[in-house]
């Protein structure tokens, strides 16, 4: 169980079944077949429907989950587009092969984040982070501005008065993310964006899982401090440090 820094604990592949549950589409806020489209995208990611596989017609979803037709149109058209479905008349629609899955869709690193395979999702967000970070930060503390600067120590201040996980996961991804805006590389920002799901269900694992929450702050801190005081090197040494910290916690998550 996790600790805030006064030492106080924070809050804390095979077919499917045919059950008609229209319920359990329904996600509040969204349509019915954004809601349908995250049913079936979830059972796709976490491997109910292999790669290859022929996906029940239109008249079958409508009855599992009843809902219109028109609604089962419009989901896989949705899935069609995040490159996780080819479709062909006389055919049906298929689960394409994973290379060509789009997982930097939001909705997609959502779904891969909740498969059951999840360390493989965890190491693969941490290779993203050693191959962005440690640069990102090295540029912010050449290129950030005073109010860049203030959204990064903001949000670092707010991961450690954080009295719940959910509000240090939140403070701990702005506070990546603004690293991200600070390194004045264009590029990086929307690709930040993208990941924020990613790094959302990364930050809640580790939180959950590091009982050493005093250090993990200070190592946010450390990068904090360089970026401020504009030292590139140290700013990127620290990335790396944190990087580590974070590879460790996973790793002892296996055992």
């Amino acid at each position: 169980m996790p600790r805030e820094k006064s030492g106080k604990r924070l809050a804390e592949p095979v077919q499917p079944a045919t059950i008609r549950r229209p319920e359990a589409t329904r996600i509040a806020g969204l349509s019915v077949h954004a809601s349908l489209a995250g049913e079936i995208g979830l059972r796709i990611v976490r491997g109910d429907y292999p790669p290859g596989t022929i996906l029940p017609n239109e008249a079958k979803w409508s009855e599992t989950f009843n809902v219109s037709r028109s609604a089962v149109r419009e989901a896989i058209k949705m899935l069609m587009a995040k490159s996780l479905l080819s479709s062909r008349p006389k055919i049906g629609s298929w689960v394409e092969p994973r290379e060509r899955w789009n997982l930097l869709d939001r909705d997609v690193l959502a779904w891969y984040a909740t498969s059951p395979d999840r360390e493989v999702f965890l190491r693969t967000v941490q290779e993203f982070r050693h191959i962005i970070e440690p640069e990102a930060a090295a540029f912010a503390a050449t290129r950030r501005s005073d109010e860049q600067m203030v959204e990064i120590s903001q949000a670092c201040r707010e991961m450690g008065e954080a009295m719940h996980i959910q509000e240090r996961t939140r403070a701990d991804t702005r506070f990546h993310l603004a690293i991200l805006r600070a390194s004045g590389n264009e590029l990086l920002v929307p690709l930040g964006v993208l990941i924020e799901s990613a790094l959302d269900h990364l930050f809640g694992f580790v939180t959950r899982e590091h009982s050493d929450q005093r250090r993990a702050q200070s190592l946010h801190e450390a990068i904090e401090r360089n970026i401020r005081l504009q030292r590139p090197a140290a700013a990127r040494s620290a990335v790396h440090k944190l990087l580590a910290n974070t590879d460790e916690v996973i790793g002892r998550s296996r055992r």
